[in-house]
């Protein structure tokens, strides 16, 4: 037997594992890592069946290309020598705005997935580029752009010191932590309570996270930006801020904040004036405190408002970048995402609806539309990267009709799913366990510095090609370099331009490949002074410290200063306004998380499915009553119709259903998947509705009328 270290990559939480194999390479134990400092042994479910997902027989194993309408295992060589022609047909006959890109979640868990995005995205030169970032996160990059400038920027709760944390539409403990790195995120909040302080939860549904908390609110979904602007407009009113960053727009908000009275707000989000008024207290009255926003806040229409609203009540209240607030975590490596300069929207605009670019992709809720739509610029082929958005995106049937009329496509997917079953082209990458492991977007959401390297446990087979071979061989492709060019070529360039002003690294760079190489620049030329050698010796991972205030070193407004009322967010609040008006839907849709599930990935291991991970519809039990339901119900929205088994529980307001995210497996090559199938909840949401700042998909507060079946 083989004993090996290794940093899960299944979500973002980064703990670290002890695996036992056997001599043939299987998996027979994981365990968590106890002497990981960061993790300190935590193990989730879906880290315990690390080597049932690494060694899933449904796992594509060599490269797919279709031939006369299916599907057939082929060579590499053949591989992309089609990806080549395909792409490069559509690219002379219709420019390269015809092809569009795709980038899926496991992408920011992959060292390649992160190397090759940007290089992609440069060389193919398409404005039509797409990621799942805008069904999850863009209204917090958004928010943070417009504040502070750099849209990396993410202040995260200095979980381990403060004293009073709210959270807002977030389930961290059977999350493990989103846009907020903290394994084990259950004791550290029972430590929290341990030494004196308070949680406070505001979520639809009484989450285990909830359960745990010193006080849960219900509140009405998607209306989280009139709560938190009633505790800013109390904050204000009473004389309770105390700012110590320099700011910029505190008239301005003042001004916005006015007609969000206390009692305005309890008519829009349900919560009792007076708790409104006792939070925006004691948030101020802590000895430190950090508000916390999630999912359920940024897939909402007004997604951008609310994580902007976090960080003004972080920053009024004297919290923002200081011990015990939120900080700014600092990487390990260099920090190549950061621009330094000024944080806009809108360089160009998407050609059938004008919506803006942000951070150079449009919102995947369009991508349909741009697909269906005639005219120059109509995408024609399509290259996605770990990705699943024929389940994933908003009124995802339509989408994955639409796929099914391009002229070409191409995945970088291990699995025959409901998106890449489109495809002429997949092409597989290795299993995790032949991958090295480095979180570098990951590490700057993480409530402590710490980095830690996984090398491959094992070897590549004679047949296989790593991700970051598969990419840069696309990248040339897409380059007009052709499919025959040593993907050794790609890696060179890239470290060129990373070299550029310390060229005498070169000669001294470790690591087995290029992927290494580029990892040891990037760590001797960050501000730790790292190296991949000091990575191999500490194969448990490194303790980089506790969060320090890094403000003015990120901070890259025009003003340079806080901006606590940037225009582009000022703009929409009217809109907010204007929906205090608008009557109640009878009941909403939101989505929920499960601990044993990450998105649409992890449905075909048997040990995740089942139990408390199912596709049901979870509903108040005076709803049922209500509405006459049975064993199963029938959900109508403006965008289609499922019918679902019901789930009657109390843990759920009255006025609101739930639905995991990620199901609807019918089409699934994958077995247990597809006997496991459920319904996809985005055959109810709507595309043509989104957060107007951020282009962020509205998967939260869903009109929807619910009948017996």
């Amino acid at each position: 037997m083989k004993t090996a270290l290794r940093t899960c990559p299944l979500c973002e939480t980064s703990c670290g594992l002890r695996l036992t194999l056997d001599d043939a390479g299987s998996v027979l134990r994981v365990e968590g890592d106890e002497d990981d400092p960061f993790s300190k042994g935590f193990l989730c479910p879906k880290g315990a069946a690390l080597g049932q997902l690494d060694e899933d027989p449904d796992r594509l194993a060599r490269p797919l290309v279709r031939v006369d309408g299916q599907l057939r295992p082929a060579s590499w060589e053949e591989a992309f020598t089609e990806v080549h022609r395909g792409l490069g047909e559509t690219m002379a006959a219709h420019g390269r705005n015809a092809v569009a890109l795709y980038f899926g979640n496991p992408t920011f868990h992959t060292m390649a997935g992160f190397l090759y995005r940007q290089p992609l995205t440069q060389t193919l030169g398409s404005r039509n580029v797409y990621s799942a970032s805008t069904i999850d996160q863009m209204p917090k990059h958004v928010a943070s752009g417009l504040m502070f400038g750099d849209p990396m920027a993410v202040a995260v709760p200095d979980l381990d010191r403060t004293d009073f944390m709210l959270i807002l539409g977030a389930n961290p403990v059977e999350s493990n932590g989103s846009l907020c790195v903290a394994p084990n995120f259950k004791g550290r909040l029972r430590a929290l309570q341990e030494r004196g302080g308070k949680v406070v939860v505001v979520d639809p549904r009484r989450t285990r996270t909830a359960e745990l908390a010193d006080e849960h609110l219900f509140i009405r979904p998607g209306t989280d930006a009139y709560l938190l602007f009633g505790i800013v407009h109390t904050l204000l009113a009473e004389g309770l801020t105390s700012l110590d960053v320099e700011i910029t727009g505190l008239p301005e908000l003042r001004s916005l904040a006015l007609d969000f009275t206390p009692e305005v707000v309890e008519r829009a989000c349900g919560v009792p004036a007076a708790t409104t008024v006792r939070l925006a207290r004691e948030v101020a009255a802590a000895p430190s405190a950090s508000v916390y926003a999630r999912i359920g806040t940024c897939t909402a229409e007004f997604g951008s408002t609310a994580q902007w609203l976090v960080d003004v009540i972080n920053a009024l209240t004297g919290n923002l970048d200081r011990a015990g607030g939120v900080m700014f975590a600092k990487t390990a490596g260099l920090e190549i995402f950061r621009s330094g300069q000024p944080f806009a929207t809108g360089a160009w605009h998407s050609r059938v609806r004008g919506l803006p670019e942000v951070l150079g992709e449009f919102p995947v809720a369009t991508m349909a539309d741009e697909i269906e739509t005639p005219g120059d610029g109509q995408i024609r082929a399509l290259l996605t990267v770990g990705g699943n958005p024929a389940l994933s995106a908003p009124g995802a049937p339509r989408l994955a009709r639409a796929l099914s009329g391009l002229d070409f496509m191409v995945c970088v997917d291990p699995y025959l799913n409901e998106t890449t079953r489109h495809a002429n082209v997949i092409l597989p990458p290795p299993r995790i366990l032949q991958s090295p492991h480095f979180d570098f977007l990951v590490q700057i959401i993480m409530v402590r510095n710490y980095a830690r390297f996984s090398p491959p446990v094992l070897p590549l087979g004679h047949d296989q090609r790593s991700e970051a071979a598969i990419l840069a061989k696309l990248l040339l492709i897409l380059s007009g370099q052709g499919p025959d060019v040593d993907p050794e070529v790609c890696e060179e360039m890239l470290l060129g331009q990373l070299l550029a002003a310390a060229p005498e690294l070169r000669d001294g760079l470790d690591g087995a490949d290029g992927t290494e190489h580029i990892l040891d620049a990037l760590l001797k030329l960050g501000s730790y002074g790292l190296s991949l050698e000091a990575m191999r010796q500490a194969p448990h991972g490194l303790d980089l410290g506790p969060l320090q205030p890094r403000l003015p070193e990120i901070l890259c407004t025009a003003s340079g200063k806080v901006d606590l009322a940037p225009a582009a967010l000022a703009a929409d609040v009217p809109r907010l306004l204007d929906r205090l008006r608008d009557p109640a839907p009878e009941m909403v849709l939101i989505g929920r998380r499960h601990l044993r599930s990450n998105n649409s990935w992890m449905h075909n291991v048997p040990s995740l499915v089942g139990g408390s991970n199912r596709c049901t519809l979870q509903i108040h039990p005076q709803d049922v009553a209500r509405f006459g339901l049975g064993e199963r119900a029938r959900v109508r929205s403006a965008a289609g119709e499922v019918e679902v088994s019901v789930e009657a529980t109390d843990t759920i307001m009255p006025g609101v259903v739930s639905l995991p995210h990620g199901w609807g497996h019918k089409d699934s090559g994958q077995a247990v998947a597809r006997r496991n199938a459920g319904v996809n909840a985005n055959a109810l949401t709507d595309e043509l509705v989104v957060d107007p700042v951020s282009g962020n998909a509205v998967f939260n507060g869903v009109p929807v009328r619910v009948l017996p079946v």
